[in-house]
């Protein structure tokens, strides 16, 4: 926590003010900032404090399939895989000390109220789509996966990974505009990293990108054994209009009469770039040591 932040957590404290940076947003525009790491803890009373029964999330990198794969598993009849929601980035805040004392007093800190928060917009999606259980495919969560799983604690992660070159050349070719193909490489490289150490930490399923295009059977049957549901044809035929129409077009060559089609040749070993080689040899695109990418 900057001392900026502690400053201004005791004038809210202590005189009920807010120092706001001149010509920035005013208050009533700024959203509050998200609860710091050591408030972060796990429901107290899990039954009560959690609607959502063991949620699925696929922790990936940008550019690395995982549209594809919640399209996928939208498909099963149990299974319900929405757009990215970015529920970590909903916030809770106070407004008044006396909030905080009142909600104190229920034995909740901005942290738990948080979570409440995430949970619930959660399970009304789910509530709302019939289904039993959601997966939610949000790269950045891959920032977050020690919240996230402090959060639900019996969450279940499946960790999708691509070939690093691939990555960093669709991450490059979605907005050659924005960025260059070394910029492009260097930031798609953090989201790997994210997920690396969140194989490290938590115990999940890896799937790889290549091999869910190459025999998309085989790999479909693998997550849903995992997630302990019958594996459905219907998955192989999820729909390609319906994924062409909500703006995915790039999954065109991938998709053909709805099934899943493969992907892309992979990058030979000198048209991969020095800065991905590491993450190569640690996901195994490359022979040699893994070592530690993360």
């Amino acid at each position: 926590m900057t001392w900026q932040r502690k400053m201004n957590g005791a004038l809210v404290k202590f005189a009920g003010v807010r120092l706001t940076r001149v010509g920035g947003p005013s208050p009533a525009d700024s959203s509050p900032a998200a609860a710091p790491e050591e408030l972060v803890r796990p429901p107290a009373d899990p039954a009560a404090d959690r609607l959502l029964e063991a949620p699925v999330f696929i922790l990936s990198p940008v550019r690395s399939g995982s549209t594809l794969l919640r399209a996928v598993l939208n498909a099963h009849s149990e299974l319900h895989a929405p757009h990215e929601l970015h529920v970590r980035r909903l916030t809770v805040g106070f407004g008044t000390p006396l909030a905080r004392k009142a909600m104190g007093a229920l034995g909740h800190n901005q942290a738990d109220l948080e979570h409440l928060l995430w949970d619930r917009v959660l399970h009304r999606e789910l509530v709302r789509s019939g289904k039993r259980t959601i997966v939610d495919k949000t790269p950045a969560n891959a920032f977050a996966y020690k919240r996230i799983s402090t959060c639900w604690p019996d969450a279940r992660f499946v960790f999708l990974l691509r070939h690093p070159a691939s990555i960093a050349a669709s991450w490059y070719e979605a907005a050659p505009d924005r960025r260059t193909r070394e910029e492009a490489a260097a930031d798609a490289l953090r989201y790997m990293k994210a997920v690396q150490r969140a194989r490290k930490a938590l115990h999940g399923l890896t799937v790889r990108y290549e091999d869910l295009t190459a025999d998309p059977e085989r790999v479909t049957r693998s997550v849903c054994d995992f997630l302990g549901v019958v594996w459905e044809p219907g998955m192989l035929g999820y729909g390609a209009q319906d994924v062409v129409q909500k703006g995915l077009g790039d999954w065109k060559d991938k998709i053909r009469s709805g099934a899943v089609q493969p992907g892309r040749e992979l990058p030979a070993a000198e048209e991969i770039p020095e800065i991905l080689r590491p993450m190569c040899r640690t996901w195994g695109y490359l022979p040699g040591k893994e070592g530690d990418a993360s």
